[in-house]
């Protein structure tokens, strides 16, 4: 059954066309991702879809009685608010309904035996509206909601919360509303991988129907089953199936579409060719064939979506030190964030930040960048080294200025090393034609100033890029431009983000924040670090006593002649160990030429290809897991042999 559905939908601002004639529709229990790039107007329609915005024409329809939630990309609360009142908002609907139960029993009770039945009927409906509504304990399902969202003062003001617990309050607001429809615009943002994973979870569980916008591939893919794609000039494709199904379907229509435009050009040549033999060869056919001709002719045909073309110039060579730092310490107050903080940032290296939010990420990159004092430790920056900054609040953009001045900084040339390119023309590359350069930075999308931010940065001609969230707002195929980007980048890059597929894709080595101002590094990208981190947790677990057990009791040594000898390396083994370094490298560089050719945009228009790179990179991981696995059982036996 349709539960929404917006008919010739069309939305103007100005001048610029988002939408027209534009048609959409969900049924109960679908589960939707909306994906287009960045202005496309996602956002937009969601706002139509939830009542929150109206369109210049158009028609919404709505299942009666079908409750909506929204939940925007900058969520927003009424003045005074505090976390439990937002919570108590969220209730209201199960309130209305436990006041509507109380009332009926009442009537129960006083009503004669032959109004009993019809009366039995509304409490069975009422109830089963309750138990929809999350039944009778939802405050203890609401604290623990926070308390897994990291969110611990229940009656805090929500104007004294970070931007990222205010998210957190919002998605535990929507969650608890537990609505036919709810609506998400990146609600992944702020959000640490592991919150991002519970989410998904949490989401999987609810009833209702699900319209996603977000930039998490892996969460589009775990949890949608149709995506419907936004097309420049406003239509929709739909697509069924999850994230991956939609590329494959994508592919095979792109194809298609280049075989009929190749048609299209051929017959049109051949019309053309006949037209212009002059009024005698035309006689010989009928007008409505020259009139269908001409009208081919003035069609748009099939052109592939334009890619936002960003760009690194040329940075001079890194030295031997990069970044290092040795027992770096930092502190705010009682709290210590950083403590004892080795770490070292070699040429070449992608080393991503990941632990829960407030453990020290960003704190620790301000340090490095001298914008703040460390307590103690040592810090060593190259001389050679020259860092650029993405700043995850996009500080560094004047809202009131014009795209253009915005990325000038007072210079109408771009220096791209073999060539100096005219700004206007270098934002045109970018997605930004010269319309769109006149406007303010403030009417930007999200996505939009994130793209202009990271163009202005990659022309700072740096060779270590320290990225604070550069993935959020960005539209999916522009972080697979940035994700080429990075790997074809010669520096060094430090990169904070809870995307994991973009981790996946890019970062050579993972450090996590524990909170308790320690880090741990592991070499390899998330998933390596994902099944490294289970692996030492179930060791872990494994030679821990049980709780409420006293520890085991070590048994007597045995005799010295009943000692086992300690297995030790043969001549073999240590060969093998001395080559190991390098074969891992061989490995770890198939591997990451891999990814270059699955980033390019380009791979897509080749039929079969994406399949076979894909399966050989799955080859090459598995080949690095045996020898980092290889590679330990090696080191543990030279250990023994020491």
């Amino acid at each position: 059954m349709t539960l929404l559905r917006a008919a010739n939908v069309q939305l103007s601002f100005g001048s610029r066309t988002v939408f027209q004639g534009l048609t959409v529709t969900i049924e109960e229990g679908e589960r939707v991702g909306l994906v287009g790039v960045n202005g496309s107007g996602k956002t937009s329609l969601m706002k139509i879809l939830a009542g929150a915005a109206k369109p210049d024409t158009g028609e919404l329809q709505l299942r009666r009685g079908a409750r909506v939630t929204y939940l925007p990309q900058e969520p927003e609360f009424a003045e005074g608010a505090t976390v439990a009142s937002e919570l108590s908002v969220a209730q209201g609907p199960l309130r209305e309904a436990m006041a509507a139960q109380a009332e009926l029993a009442l009537k129960l009770e006083a009503s004669p035996p032959e109004a009993h039945e019809k009366l039995m009927e509304q409490l069975a409906v009422v109830s089963d509206r309750i138990e929809q509504l999350g039944g009778w304990d939802t405050e203890h399902h609401a604290k623990t909601l926070l308390d897994r969202l990291g969110v611990k003062d229940w009656d805090r003001p929500v104007a004294q919360l970070s931007g990222g617990l205010r998210k957190r309050v919002a998605i535990a607001r929507a969650l608890l509303t537990r609505p036919d429809m709810l609506l998400l615009d990146e609600p992944t943002n702020h959000l640490d991988a592991d919150t991002v994973d519970w989410l998904e979870e949490e989401l999987d569980k609810l009833p209702g129907s699900l319209l996603l916008v977000t930039h998490d591939r892996y969460f589009l893919d775990g949890l949608v089953d149709r995506i419907v794609e936004i097309q420049p000039g406003g239509g929709v494709t739909s697509y069924p199936g999850n994230y991956q199904a939609y590329l494959e379907q994508k592919l095979v229509a792109q194809e298609n579409a280049e075989v009929s435009q190749h048609k299209r050009e051929r017959w049109i040549a051949q019309e053309v060719a006949w037209l212009r033999r002059g009024p005698e060869a035309r006689r010989t056919k009928s007008k409505s064939r020259i009139d269908r001709a001409q009208k081919l002719m003035a069609e748009k045909g099939f052109q592939r979506p334009k890619v936002a073309d960003l760009r690194v110039i040329a940075a001079p060579r890194l030295g031997h030190t990069v970044i290092e730092s040795e027992g770096l310490q930092k502190s705010f107050g009682e709290r210590k964030v950083l403590q004892g903080v080795d770490f070292r940032l070699q040429r070449g290296e992608r080393v991503g930040l990941v632990g829960p939010n407030g453990v020290g990420k960003t704190t620790f990159l301000r340090v490095i960048l001298g914008e703040l004092p460390p307590d103690g430790g040592k810090l060593v920056i190259g001389k050679n080294t020259k860092v650029a900054y993405y700043d995850q609040n996009r500080a560094q953009l004047d809202p009131e200025m014009t795209v253009y001045d915005a990325a000038s900084q007072g210079e109408d040339w771009v220096d791209l090393g073999d060539q100096k390119v005219a700004l206007r023309d270098y934002l045109d590359d970018l997605l930004f034609p010269v319309p769109m350069q006149r406007m303010k930075v403030k009417a930007l999308s999200g996505g939009e100033r994130n793209r202009l931010l990271l163009a202005r940065l990659f022309l700072e001609g740096a060779n270590v890029l320290v990225l604070d969230e550069p993935t959020n707002d960005l539209d999916i195929v522009t972080l697979n431009v940035l994700e080429r980007l990075l790997l074809d980048f010669g520096g060094s890059t430090l990169l904070v983000t809870h995307d994991r597929y973009f981790l996946d894709k890019v970062a050579t080595s993972i450090v996590t924040f524990d909170g308790n101002g320690r880090v741990t590094r592991y070499e390899g990208n998330y998933a390596m670090y994902r099944r490294l981190k289970e692996q030492s947790d179930a060791m872990a677990a494994k030679g821990a006593p049980k709780k409420d057990e006293p520890a085991p009791v070590a048994p007597p040594p045995a005799a010295k002649p009943e000692a086992r000898k300690a297995a030790k390396l043969s001549y073999k083994d240590q060969r093998e160990l001395d080559g190991m370094e390098a074969t891992i490298e061989v490995a770890e560089k198939r591997k990451a030429e891999l990814e270059v050719q699955l980033a390019d945009p380009t791979i897509y228009s080749k039929s079969g290809k994406v399949a076979e790179v894909q399966k050989e990179l799955d080859g090459a991981i598995a080949d690095i897991d045996r020898l980092y696995a290889r590679w330990q059982v090696l080191q543990d036996l030279a250990a023994g042999s020491a």
